[in-house]
């Protein structure tokens, strides 16, 4: 009789990881259920029990939330925002993380120095300078420029996380493209990108996801409320949520779904990410 193999789980090890997988998760989506199920209520009856299911389920408190808050513009806004974030953060750290990687530039040592200490220093520092500038070039409530902003703090991360995956790629594919006769404008379009693409998943969805969250920097310069995104939107809503907690719970899922929706989309992309990044970096 053969004795197991002393690293395969038996079936009882199994067993509990399913169920401690199971009960994680039960956990995570508890608290997003019960505000979904909260939405749907009356005020009278999120007071009096916010675990029972509805009595009379409505959307009534969506669509007062959605014009108390004032979302279709915030939306607009916080895609916007977000997106120009993505887009300048993931562009410009894949410019900067191919270089480093393959050490061509010259104190590369210093460079990545800066960027762990940039890391660390937090944004407070330089909210007063970047304000007095902003409103002297009337950029104050200027999604794009905010976005400016926003990519500038997440830039270093980004860096030092793309960096990983370009350490992955052989730099024998350099040298074979530019033996081709590419340039390094091609070597990086052609043979970097692509072979980084799991990288840049990671990094767009992480920035895109504090980009989305943010309070401190667009409280801080997005001011008119017509330039007010998801988060500050639902945030100026404090005198009605204050008294409707139906109100307030439809409001965070309003914040919430999109954010949901995009990570179930990517998800796939994200762990694949993750996961090399992990193992190659």
């Amino acid at each position: 009789m053969s004795a197991a193999h002393p690293h395969m789980p038996g079936r009882a090890g199994r067993l509990a990881g399913t169920v401690f997988l199971l009960l994680l998760v039960a956990a995570v989506l508890f608290p997003l259920a019960l505000m979904a199920l909260n939405a749907l209520k009356t005020h009278a009856e999120v007071v009096s029990n916010p675990l029972a299911l509805p009595q009379s389920p409505s959307i009534d408190a969506f669509a007062r939330a959605w014009r108390s808050g004032q979302f279709g513009h915030a939306l607009i806004n916080s895609v916007l925002i977000t997106g120009v974030t993505v887009a300048l953060t993931t562009g410009t750290a894949a410019m900067a993380a191919w270089p480093l990687a393959r050490k061509a530039v010259r104190g590369w040592r210093i460079i990545m120095l800066y960027f762990l200490a940039t890391v660390a220093v937090p944004i407070q520092l330089f909210l007063f300078p970047l304000f007095f500038v902003y409103a002297k070039l009337g950029l104050v409530s200027n999604p794009v420029a905010t976005a400016v902003i926003l990519s500038a703090v997440n830039l270093p991360v980004a860096i030092l996380l793309l960096r990983s995956f370009a350490l992955s790629i052989p730099a024998a594919l350099d040298e074979a493209a530019y033996m081709e006769g590419a340039g390094n404008w091609q070597v990086f379009r052609l043979v970097i990108l692509p072979l980084m693409r799991p990288g840049l998943v990671t990094v767009a969805i992480l920035t895109g996801f504090n980009a989305w969250n943010e309070y401190l920097i667009t409280q801080t310069f997005q001011q008119s409320q017509s330039s007010y995104t998801v988060m500050l939107a639902f945030l100026s809503m404090n005198s009605e949520i204050a008294s409707d907690k139906s109100l307030m719970m439809a409001g965070a899922v309003i914040v919430i779904a999109p954010l949901l929706i995009f990570f179930l989309l990517m998800q796939r992309l994200f762990v694949d990410g993750v996961t090399r990044g992990a193992v190659k970096g």
